[in-house]
């Protein structure tokens, strides 16, 4: 099983702004707490528009919140 490509730093912006669950967020968000534990864990890639809801909740960029890595899980070529 390869990493999704997207990337993020949900974890740290929800501790950053007071240790705001996992629950919390996704009803912000208007998610499931499963499905914000998916982003987080990268099992999951958000939409666009998922993706633009979570950094507004941080006062983020999207950019800063999640960072796209084409290689993440390709083997590396000897």
């Amino acid at each position: 099983m390869t990493d999704l490509p997207i990337k993020n730093l949900i974890r740290r912006y929800r501790f950053d702004v007071g240790e705001m669950t996992q629950k919390e967020l996704a009803a912000r968000v208007g998610v499931t707490r499963q499905t914000i534990v998916a982003i987080e864990n990268a099992k999951y890639s958000p939409t666009l528009e998922l993706a633009f809801k979570i950094a507004e909740v941080f006062d983020a960029s999207v950019e800063d919140v999640f960072q796209y890595q084409p290689n993440a899980g390709q083997k590396q070529k000897s």
